[in-house]
C-alpha cells in the first residue's frame, strides 16, 4: 500500500479515507479528531515534544477509543510540520495499543511502522461530534481589538486580519513554505513551540511572519497544552519572539496573557 504523506492533517479532507497517513501535525486531540473525521485507516503524527499533560500525544488514546491505530514521530528525529521529513528520517516514539498489536514499536523507522499499520482493517469510524475550537478572549480591548483563542491555526479566517490570534498549533511552517505561516494578516500571533525539535522546526513561523510585519511568539510546550488555544493564552509562557514582537517590547519568559495585552494596548495607543 502507498502511504499518504501530508504536512498537516488540516489538509486531509477526503484524501485520507482508508489510507495510512504520515503527517507533520502534532498528535493532540484536535489533530486526531481531524484524522478520524477524514476516515484514515491509520495515522502517524509528530509527538511535538509530548509537552504538558502529554498533550502532544493525547491523540493516540483518542484514536484508540475509535479503533484507529496510531503512532507518533520523535520530534528530535524529523521536523514537525514536514510530512516528507517525517517519512524519510523519522523514528517512532509512541504507539497506541492497536498499533502495538500490529507490531509497531518505539525507535522503528516511520516507513516500517506505516507498512505494519497498512495491515489494519478498513473501518467505518464516526468521529465524535465537532469539537468547539474557536473562542473569543475578553479584555480591556473589547470592541476595539479582537482576540481569538484557536485550537488550530487552520481556523484563522480572512476576517481575522488585524486581530490577535492565540493558537494551539505548533510554530512550524508546513513543508517549510513561508506562505503557510498564517492565513490572514493578523496584528499578532502565538503558537506552541512543540519543544523546538530538530532543526528548530517548532519556531520557523516566527521569522516568516517578521517578513510580513506580524508580531509573533511561541510558548513553552511544557507549560501550555499543544492543540489548545485557551491553554496557550491561560498557561503559556513565551520561549521565543520574532523581531517584530521584540521591537514592541515582547520577550522570552513573558506570559502569553501579558503578550496579548501588550499587543492590544500598543495598537490602541497607536490609534489615539
Amino acid at each position: 500500500m502507498s502511504f499518504l504523506v501530508i504536512d498537516s492533517v488540516t489538509r486531509l479532507a477526503g484524501s485520507g479515507r482508508n489510507r495510512v497517513v504520515i503527517g507533520g501535525s502534532h498528535c493532540g486531540i484536535y489533530a486526531a479528531y481531524l484524522a478520524a473525521k477524514a476516515g484514515v485507516r491509520a495515522v502517524i503524527l509528530s509527538d511535538a515534544g509530548v509537552g504538558r499533560d502529554r498533550a502532544g500525544i493525547a491523540g493516540l488514546g483518542y484514536l484508540e477509543a475509535l479503533g484507529i491505530p496510531a503512532a507518533t514521530v520523535d520530534c528530535w528525529t524529523a521536523r514537525i510540520g514536514d510530512g516528507q521529513d517525517c517519512a524519510e528520517r523519522g523514528l517512532i516514539s509512541y504507539v497506541n495499543g492497536i498499533a502495538a498489536e500490529l507490531g509497531c514499536r518505539p525507535a522503528q523507522p516511520v516507513t516500517a511502522a506505516a507498512s505494519l499499520l497498512a495491515q489494519a482493517p478498513k473501518r467505518n469510524v464516526k468521529a465524535q461530534a465537532e469539537i468547539e475550537s474557536r473562542h473569543r478572549i475578553d479584555g480591556p480591548w473589547n470592541g476595539r481589538v479582537t482576540v481569538w483563542a484557536l485550537d488550530s491555526a487552520s481556523l484563522v479566517q480572512p476576517e481575522d486580519a488585524g486581530a490577535i490570534v492565540v493558537t494551539g498549533s505548533h510554530g512550524g511552517l508546513l513543508g517549510g513554505d513561508p506562505t503557510t505561516a498564517l492565513k490572514a494578516d493578523a496584528l499578532a500571533a502565538l503558537y506552541n513551540d512543540a519543544a523546538g525539535g530538530i532543526d528548530g522546526a517548532g519556531f520557523t513561523r516566527l521569522p516568516a511572519l517578521d517578513r510580513r510585519g506580524i508580531a509573533a511568539g511561541a510558548v513553552d510546550a511544557m507549560r501550555a497544552r499543544i492543540g489548545d488555544g485557551r491553554s496557550t493564552y491561560e498557561d503559556g509562557v513565551l520561549t521565543r519572539v520574532n523581531d517584530t514582537a521584540a521591537a514592541l517590547g515582547a520577550r522570552g519568559g513573558m506570559p502569553a496573557r501579558a503578550f496579548v495585552e501588550l499587543m492590544a494596548m500598543t495598537r490602541l495607543r497607536s490609534r489615539s
